[in-house]
């Protein structure tokens, strides 16, 4: 703070003694003539007997007026100036052509440019040399020491991620102990790369690391050695290693190392550029600082297939810790490391939310409890029950209810089809995920969806999943056509007919599901996220190929909407009886539907109709509001978010089965069933208001 006061001060005096110096050079300028005039007019004024006084300095003449107005002008080499003065009477006053005043200050303004400059050299040069927060400091480290004041982060706080503890507990080992390891000649990694999706919990891993070896800990992002002046990159990596080297033993941690060590000659910048100049110095310091230093470096990236492969080599960042999403076992922990500071309600049940919650990653965990923490505030309540757990779940999967999002009749209506057609289609395919909801409620961006959760984490994926799941896509544009006619589609099946092409498109290029096209991967490179290697697109499949490809792609969609239209016309009674329970209730969970498939009413409870970890009800299904003005009219979104470990379990057959005789019910039976829960559920209604549970 001292130094920034001084800087300050100094900065100060230089800015009032300028403002001085223009202030008095301006009050000479005005002292010397408030008015300037032409020396005829000057001449003028004397034959008139205007002017008093007249003061000679040189060939510049100051004089004043009758009216005690002062005019100035410049005389040229007049001999008889003076007599013409003296004849009409006016005092004449001569002063030296150059005073002391005006020596001084000519001389002052003559060296003041050089002084200035002189001046700005020998503050900058300072600045230089006092360091990084100087105004040349832009070659210095932008590193940050973090230390226990900042927070001690362990193993302890760390969940969900066994693995890469045990392979970074080599690294605090030797942090703690080198001899151990230099007894023996072992030699400890030099630099550990954590690869994995966003949100596992690399950079807390890299602390954890720090907090329990109990060395100084710097970080800095990969975009901070970038800058746009050429060589500042490089400067601050040889600066960022010497503050490493006097804190000794100690941790650098890079995060986001793919924004200085992408592959070399990538892109269009040529090959020398400032980034490949910041990237050879890391590589020179890596490999160039002894062991005995004890400097390790740590760097995370989502996207180790960019980076350089002289960065990934023995010596440099010798190894490579995978730190994937978590599975159930993980999740669960993590969801205890959460929890912590969070009053629950006894009927939480965190193993339940870690089965709910597969391909979660561990910040999408943090947000869960977060969620849920705050929807029991706003809710008033003193601790967070498994229904705020519930909500926020499907808040997060789903995206946030809009229910001021007012549908028209046919909306409602289409929309309702729309999912019914998915759902059921889900539930009659040999191999799918189970339906966890349905509704037709806008969420997000979509006016309704059908949401499946995997019942474990999935690892791999079969044929016959990936052709069930083209089903389950062409389900909802099918219920379209055969309920309201192919005159009537909307564009709400846009986002069904993009999952669709993409995945039909994987399966032939990539999997091989292609008995024509056999087993060859097609279209490397295609999706370059980044320039990667070239700036175009590459082509290495030929134009017949290309059309066999089309050709693939084609015939795996057309099968799976022949798949769902056949399906929809064997089961039109439970999709329709489906519909019309989603026009009613709106939301509808897995259970649920396969009640009203089977011919039964929901199971609910007076005073349950607001409990949304069941369903909501919404006003009648007469109610009318303003249009949605969006394009997505039933947007179906599957959220299968993460993997699965095996594929539809036996029960899920059995109850697919028993909704296939339920086809050959009794027909006026079904319908006095659901007239009956038609009353019902009006009755209950006007009985008992909707309560928040």
């Amino acid at each position: 703070m001292n130094s920034n006061y001084r800087s300050l001060l100094i900065w100060g005096v230089i800015a009032f003694v300028l403002i001085a110096l223009f202030s008095l050079f301006n009050r000479d300028n005005q002292r010397a003539g408030n008015s300037e005039i032409s020396y005829s007019e000057f001449l003028q004024k004397v034959e008139n007997g205007e002017l008093k006084a007249v003061t000679i300095q040189g060939q510049k003449l100051v004089g004043k007026t009758t009216d005690q107005r002062v005019i100035s002008t410049y005389a040229p080499r007049d001999p008889g100036l003076v007599q013409k003065l003296e004849n009409k009477k006016v005092n004449v006053k001569a002063i030296p052509e150059s005073s002391g005043n005006n020596i001084f200050l000519n001389l002052l303004f003559s060296l003041l440019p050089v002084i200035i400059i002189v001046g700005a050299w020998i503050f900058f040069m300072r600045q230089m040399q006092h360091g990084s927060r100087g105004a040349m400091g832009f070659g210095k480290s932008k590193a940050k020491l973090l230390t226990e004041a900042h927070g001690r982060v362990t193993f302890q706080d760390v969940a969900g991620v066994e693995e890469a503890k045990q392979d970074l507990q080599e690294i605090v080992d030797f942090l703690r102990e080198p001899q151990k390891f230099q007894r023996l000649g072992g030699r400890i990694p030099r630099g550990v790369l954590l690869v994995g999706p966003p949100g596992t919990g690399k950079t807390l891993l890299a602390r954890s690391v720090a907090g329990e070896a109990n060395v100084p800990f710097f970080t800095i992002s990969g975009s901070d050695f970038v800058e746009m002046f050429v060589g500042v990159g490089a400067s601050r990596v040889r600066d960022m290693f010497e503050q490493a080297k006097k804190n000794a033993p100690c941790i650098i941690f890079i995060d986001e190392i793919d924004a200085v060590g992408r592959h070399r000659g990538a892109g269009l910048g040529g090959g020398n550029d400032e980034r490949e100049q910041t990237l050879n110095q890391l590589l020179v310091e890596m490999d160039g600082f002894e062991p005995n230093e004890s400097i390790i470096l740590i760097a995370a990236t989502n996207r180790p297939d960019v980076l350089d492969p002289a960065l990934l080599r023995p010596g440099r960042f010798d190894r490579q810790v995978v730190v994937p999403n978590p599975d159930v076992s993980g999740r669960e922990q993590i969801l205890k490391v959460h929890v912590r500071n969070v009053p629950l309600a006894p009927n939480v049940d965190l193993k339940v939310l870690a089965r709910g919650t597969p391909g979660f990653s561990g910040a999408d965990l943090m947000n869960l409890v977060n969620e849920a923490a705050l929807m029991a505030a706003s809710r008033n309540k003193r601790v967070v029950t498994m229904k705020e757990f519930e909500d926020a779940k499907d808040k997060v999967m789903m995206g946030a209810e809009r229910r001021s999002t007012a549908m028209t009749q046919e909306e409602k209506e289409l929309t309702a089809y729309h999912e019914a057609g998915h759902a059921i289609v889900a539930l009659s395919v040999p191999v799918a995920d189970p339906v966890h909801k349905a509704t037709i409620v806008p969420r997000g961006r979509a006016l309704g969806m059908v949401m499946q959760l995997p019942e474990g984490d999935r690892y791999s994926m079969s044929y016959r999943w990936m052709i069930s799941r083209l089903a389950i896509m062409m389900g909802g544009r099918v219920a379209e056509e055969l309920k309201f006619g192919k005159e009537n589609i909307t564009s709400g099946a846009a986002s069904d007919i993009e999952q669709a092409t993409k995945l039909a498109r994987a399966m032939i290029t990539r999997w091989g599901f292609s008995d024509i096209l056999g087993n060859v991967a097609y279209g490397d490179n295609q999706d370059e996220v980044f320039l990667g290697h070239s700036v175009a697109r590459t082509q290495n499949i030929s134009e017949e190929t290309a059309r066999m490809i089309d050709a693939e792609v084609r015939k795996l969609i057309d099968d799976a909407y022949k798949t769902a239209t056949k399906i929809l016309k064997e089961k039109k009674k439970q999709w329709w009886a489906l519909a019309q329970g989603l026009l009613e209730y709106e939301t509808l969970t897995g259970t649920e539907i396969n009640d009203i498939i089977k011919g039964k009413p929901p199971a609910r409870t007076l005073g349950s109709e607001n409990d949304n970890s069941r369903t909501s009800v919404v006003p009648k299904i007469g109610k009318k509001g303003r249009q949605d003005t969006t394009n997505l009219k039933g947007k179906h979104e599957l959220e299968t978010s993460g993997a699965e470990k095996k594929s539809r379990s036996k029960k899920n057959k059995a109850e697919a089965n028993k909704s296939d005789k339920t086809e050959t019910g009794n027909v006026s039976e079904n319908k006095e069933k659901a007239a009956e829960k038609s009353n019902v559920s009006k009755q209950k209604k006007k009985q008992t208001p909707a309560n928040d549970a």
